[in-house]
Parts: C-alpha cells; structure tokens; sequence
C-alpha cells in the first residue's frame, strides 16, 4: 500500500509549472476515435487516469506511442475495433463513458462497461443515454455493460436537436463525439460551458468536424462523413492550479504558478481577492504574494462560470487559516463532504449540517491519519497536511494519483517536506 507523508507546519516558495487539464485530455483520448488516423496530444499530464486509458485503447487495437516526459501522446487508431470493453479497466474511471460517444460516431455501435470513478454521489448516464437515443441509437443493457446501437441500415446516426434538462459536461462532451459523424446538423441546447469542453470542440475541428459555439449553452455541430488526424494541446488544468493558488495563498513567502489561463479561474480568483490574498497576475501566471489576516468567506459551487465543484475541497484549507465563519455548499455533487471528517480529525472546526459545510477559523491543524475519499477531497487533505504541525499521513492516494501530475516533486520543489511511501 503507498502512502503520502507529509511534515507540515514550514512556509513554502518558488515556482510551479501546471500540467495539462486532467478533465480535457480524458475526453481528449476517446475522441480520437473518431479520425480513424493519427492524432498527436501535446501537454498530456502524467496521470493514472491517463495510463487507464492509454491501456483500454490498445486493448481496443490503437497504436500509441507516449513519451511520458515530453507529455507527448501519439494515437493510431486506424486498428481500432468497436468491441464489448473489458469491465474492470472501464470501471476504474469515471470518463470511460466518452468511449460510448466516440465508438457510436465512428461504428454506429458501442458496448461499453459502466463508469467508475470517485463516489460523489447521483451522477445519473441518463442524460447521455438520452442523447445517443435522440441521434438514433437504442439502447439497452448487456450484463454489466451499456449497449448502443444506430437502427439505421447503414449504422449512422442521424442529427437533431437535443435540449438537456440539467448543465451536464460528461453529456455534453459525449453528445459532441457521438454528434460529429453522424449524418446532418446537431444542435445541443443547455449544453455546458466549461473550457474543457471547447479544448474538446478544437480537437474535433482540427479534425475536420464543424462545431460551432462552445463556450455557450447552443452548440451546433454539422457532422462529417470522414475525420482525419490532427495534432493537439491540451489546455493547462484549472483545477490544478486552483490547487497550488490555494497552498500559496496559505502557506506561501511568495509562489509562482505557471501555465495558467486566468478567464478559466475568474469565479475562484474572486474569492481569493475577497479573502484577502495579494497576488500579481501575469499574462499566463500568477504571482501569489505573502498573505496574512485574511477572511473567512461563503462559498457555493455552481457550474461554470461560477465557482467549480472540484475546487471547494482544495480551498477548504485555506479558508481553516483566516479569521470568522463561513459556510461551503456544492450544489453538483452532495457527497463532496467526505473530507470534513479527516479535517476535523487534524483538529479543524468544521462540520456538515444539513448537507451543508459549516467552519470557524482560524484553525491549529496538527498532523494525522487520514484517508483520501475521492480525488479532489485527497488533495485537500494534502493541503491540511502542509498547513498542520506534525505528520500527517495520508492513505488510499491512488485517488490523488488519478489527476495531479507528479504532485510530490512539484511540492517538493516548493519546499514542501512531502514523499510516497510503500508499506
């Protein structure tokens, strides 16, 4: 079993560079699919996600070539068969779901296992299902797999308008793959927003779908009877970044974070400023100044542009260390509390009361034994540690693993007294 241990408690600085988003290049592989061809991913983030995939595409018979270092990944996918997927690399991962989308547009035909994933509770595939329908498809379950299948002769799908009846990324993403082969105009209305999803859509321009409006809540995609090979890179990570602003707003004597596209952290940087903290903002960097007296605030999680879910954990730390109250609501994933626990067991005081998150700050966090629920509750948890006096000792860090890139030699290179541990 690895474990993260961390010696807390010592001020950071210098500078870190972000990775590639681990929430793009996840939708990023599964689409290349769809060129028959070869596609060259630059800025791939050395992830476990990453190498899940890498794995459930050569058993799908993809050549690939991947120079880890560079963060370079080169896909042939000219071999790949649409055949049922293997249950237990599918489960291991949420975005397996995308192979659905893409195995649909390509081969009018996809039986893919059910995601897996971090449990953050209801993340209903309904949504998704109900698209591939409205393009043509029928669906239907197959042991512990989804089964779809275009009813037209010729196994294309047919385009249409598909209205969805909540913000949805997952769907929307899987709604543009599927969407940019079959035959005519798709027009998806309430679709999501986020930058992932227009590094999504230039991906499939490139290669040589029609996908128009990204970014806005109408996309419209004429399909293409045909896609070829392009070479792509990968949007920094937001979230990631959201991660070491907050650990330098913390902990920092003055932290450079590289890589950065500042539209795509607006909603979180608001918060920061409303804390208290000083930072410099540079054209793709951000400069976190020392920061100290800073204040407690309220934070509610919406879909973007507003404040991301995936952050609110990685930010909990940091609101531990100002002065006051406040209280944190996720209104996307009500299982995202599942890190207040092994916070109160480092001595916080923080709560959840009616499934929202109540704290009183400041807080003395001293090290501890704890466990990583799901991803982004693990990298809070790294946060705690840093911030707490002692050791804390953190376990099941596979989640962790699964979307920070090499998270222990870019916090060591910031001063931080962290290392993996086996046991």
């Amino acid at each position: 079993m690895r474990k993260i241990v961390i010696n807390g408690g010592k001020r950071i600085s210098g500078e870190v560079t972000i990775s590639g988003a681990k929430n793009s290049v996840v939708a990023l592989i599964p689409a290349t699919i769809l060129a028959n061809d070869v596609v060259t991913l630059e800025g791939v983030p050395d992830i476990s996600d990453v190498t899940s995939l890498v794995e459930i595409m050569e058993i799908m018979g993809a050549t690939i070539e991947r120079d880890v270092a560079a963060g370079v990944l080169t896909i042939d996918t000219r071999g790949v068969l649409s055949k049922p997927l293997p249950y237990g690399k599918i489960n291991s991962l949420r975005a397996s779901y995308y192979f659905n989308g893409a195995l649909l547009g390509r081969f009018g035909v996809a039986t893919v296992g059910l995601p897996g994933g971090c449990d953050l509770g209801p993340r209903p595939i309904d949504l998704h299902i109900k698209a591939f329908e409205a393009l043509g498809a029928e669906f239907s379950y197959l042991e512990d797999a989804m089964h779809l299948e275009s009813k037209q002769e010729d196994k294309k799908l047919h385009g249409t308008t598909i209205f969805m009846d909540m913000v949805s990324v997952g769907a929307t993403i899987n709604t543009m793959l599927a969407a940019s082969r079959a035959k005519g105009v798709t027009i998806i209305e309430n679709a999501a927003r986020e930058p992932e999803i227009i590094d999504v859509a230039t991906l499939l321009n490139n290669m040589g779908a029609q996908v128009r409006g990204a970014g806005t809540d109408v996309i419209r995609i004429v399909g293409a009877d045909v896609m070829h090979g392009a070479q792509h890179t990968v949007i920094p990570d937001r979230i990631e970044a959201g991660t070491y602003l907050a650990l330098a707003a913390a902990m920092g004597d003055g932290v450079i974070v590289d890589n950065v596209i500042y539209e795509h952290l607006e909603s979180f940087i608001a918060k920061l400023e409303e804390m208290g903290v000083k930072m410099i903002v540079r054209e793709d960097s951000i400069e976190v100044l020392k920061s100290e007296n800073l204040r407690a605030v309220n934070i509610k999680t919406v879909p973007y542009p507003g404040f991301a879910t995936d952050l609110q954990q990685p930010m909990t730390p940091l609101l531990l260390t100002a002065q006051g109250r406040g209280w944190i609501v996720d209104t996307i994933y009500e299982k995202r509390v599942n890190h207040v626990p092994e916070m109160a067991r480092m001595g916080a005081k923080i709560s959840v009361v009616e499934g929202r998150i109540l704290y009183e700050a400041p807080n003395k966090l001293t090290g501890s034994c704890v466990k990583a629920t799901d991803l982004r509750a693990g990298a809070g948890l790294v946060l705690a540690g840093i911030i707490a006096e002692g050791t804390t000792t953190i376990s099941n860090i596979e989640f962790i693993l699964r979307g920070y890139d090499s998270i222990i030699e870019k916090m060591t290179g910031l001063g931080v007294d962290i290392k993996l541990v086996e046991e």
